[in-house]
C-alpha cells in the first residue's frame, strides 16, 4: 500500500477514539514490519494506553518481533509522564528503527520534545509537512485539543436545525421535528465529539431535553452544562437524569441553599460564576468566558451548544461561537424563531462573518458547517 493509502486507514482508525479518549487527543498507530506485516492501535479511554502501545501490544498478541519495524503515528508520540509513561520510551524498548510522524502535538509538554527524544535515542524520525493531507486530517480530528493547548478554552461549536429560511420553531414554540432522523442522528454524533454539551435553562424549561448521546453508540457520554443564572432548574428536569455528569453554572451566588443540596443528592454541581447584569440594576448573568475557561480547567477540548435563540445570540455577541453546525431542511415556515435574537442592523457590515467548511447531505437535509475566519486554532 502507498503512503496515502496507509494514512487514509490511519486517519479512520483515529476516528474511532471519538467518544473515547478525551481529554486526550485521537490517534492511531500503524506498526509495519520489515516483512511487511502491519500492526494497528488507537487511542483508548483516559489513562488506557494511546496509539502506539495498542499497536506494539497487538505485535505482541500475535508474537511478532517489531525490532526494525517502521511506526506511522498520526501525532508525535508524548515524551512525559501524564496518565501514562511516555509512548516514545515504549517504542524505543520494542526497538523500532523509524517513526513518522503527521503533526506535532501542540501539547507543550510534549511539541517537539517526542521527536527529540526518539531521536536521541538513535531512532529515525521524519515528520510531515503542516500541509500534507495526513497533518491536516489530524488537526481537524483534534481541533478542540489544539483550541486547548494553545488558547486555553474549548473549540465552541454550536449546533441548530432550521428551515430554509432560518426557522428553528414555531411561533408557539414547536420544533420537534424540523429536520429528519438522519439529521438527528447525525447531531448526536457530533455531541459524541463533545467534551460537552451546553444548553440554557430557557431550553430546559421549554423542551425538557436529555442532552445525552443516544442515537449513536458512545463509551464515554459527555459532560451536560446547563446555564442557569437564577437556579432555577426543577430537579426533576431530564437533563440532570443519568447517563454522565451534569454541571450548572449559575450566577446565584450564595443563594437557593436547598436546592443546591437537592442538586448535590443527585450529583449535579453546581458552579457559581457571575457576570455583570444584562442591564443596569437588573439580575446578574453568568460570565461565558469565565464558563469556558472552567471547562477548559476540566479538560473539554470540544464544547456543543445546543440553546435557544437568546443564549445564542449571547454567545455571538461575546465572540465566542468558533463554528456553527447547521442542519437545513429542504422546507419554508415562515414566521417563527431565528438561530439566535441579534436584533435588527442597518448596515450589512455588522453581521458575523462565516466562512464554509463544508456542505454535505445528510438523508433529505443539508449539514452545513460554517466557521468564523481566522479562528481555527493552527
Amino acid at each position: 500500500m502507498d503512503e496515502t493509502g496507509l494514512w487514509a486507514e490511519l486517519a479512520a482508525l483515529a476516528e474511532r477514539a471519538v467518544g473515547l479518549s478525551d481529554p486526550n487527543p485521537r490517534v492511531a498507530c500503524r506498526l509495519v514490519l520489515p516483512d511487511g506485516r502491519a500492526y494497528d492501535g488507537h487511542t483508548q479511554a483516559a489513562g488506557q494506553a494511546h496509539a502506539e502501545v495498542m499497536a506494539l501490544r497487538a505485535a505482541q498478541a500475535a508474537g511478532a518481533d517489531v525490532r526494525g519495524a517502521t511506526a506511522y503515528v498520526t501525532l508525535e508520540p508524548c515524551s512525559h509522564h501524564g496518565r501514562t509513561p511516555p509512548c516514545c520510551d515504549a517504542l524505543v524498548a520494542a526497538g523500532v528503527a523509524r517513526v513518522v510522524v503527521a503533526a506535532i502535538d501542540p501539547n507543550p509538554r510534549v511539541s517537539g520534545q517526542g521527536v527529540a527524544r526518539l531521536r536521541a535515542a538513535g531512532v529515525a524520525v521524519d515528520v510531515l509537512p503542516a500541509d500534507h493531507p495526513a497533518a491536516q486530517a489530524t488537526r481537524e480530528l483534534n481541533i478542540g485539543f489544539w483550541q486547548r493547548m494553545r488558547h486555553g478554552r474549548p473549540w465552541v461549536r454550536m449546533k441548530a436545525a432550521a428551515s430554509l429560511d432560518g426557522v428553528t420553531a414555531l411561533p408557539n414554540g414547536v420544533s420537534q421535528w424540523i429536520t429528519s432522523e438522519a439529521a438527528r442522528t447525525d447531531g448526536h454524533a457530533w455531541r459524541r465529539r463533545a467534551g460537552a454539551v451546553l444548553t440554557g435553562i430557557g431550553t430546559v424549561r421549554s423542551d425538557d431535553p436529555r442532552l445525552d448521546v443516544r442515537l449513536v453508540p458512545t463509551v464515554r457520554q459527555p459532560l451536560r452544562v446547563v446555564l442557569d443564572a437564577g437556579l432555577d432548574i426543577d430537579p426533576a428536569a431530564r437533563i440532570l437524569q443519568p447517563p454522565g455528569q451534569v454541571l450548572i453554572y449559575t450566577a446565584a451566588a450564595d443563594q437557593g441553599a436547598e436546592k443546591r443540596a437537592a442538586l448535590a443528592a443527585l450529583g449535579v454541581g453546581v458552579i457559581d460564576r457571575p457576570g455583570p447584569p444584562k442591564t443596569a440594576g437588573g439580575p446578574p448573568k453568568v460570565d461565558l468566558a469565565a464558563v469556558l475557561a472552567d471547562l477548559a480547567a476540566r479538560e473539554v477540548n470540544e464544547l456543543h451548544i445546543e440553546s435557544g435563540a437568546k443564549l445564542n445570540a449571547s454567545w455571538w455577541r461575546a465572540g465566542l461561537v468558533d463554528e456553527l453546525l447547521l442542519y437545513l431542511a429542504p422546507r419554508l415556515l415562515g414566521a417563527g424563531v431565528g438561530l439566535a435574537d441579534l436584533g435588527p442592523l442597518t448596515r450589512l457590515e455588522d453581521g458575523w462573518p462565516l466562512t464554509f467548511a463544508s456542505v454535505q447531505a445528510v438523508g433529505p437535509d443539508l449539514r452545513v458547517l460554517a466557521r468564523v475566519p481566522g479562528r481555527a486554532p493552527f
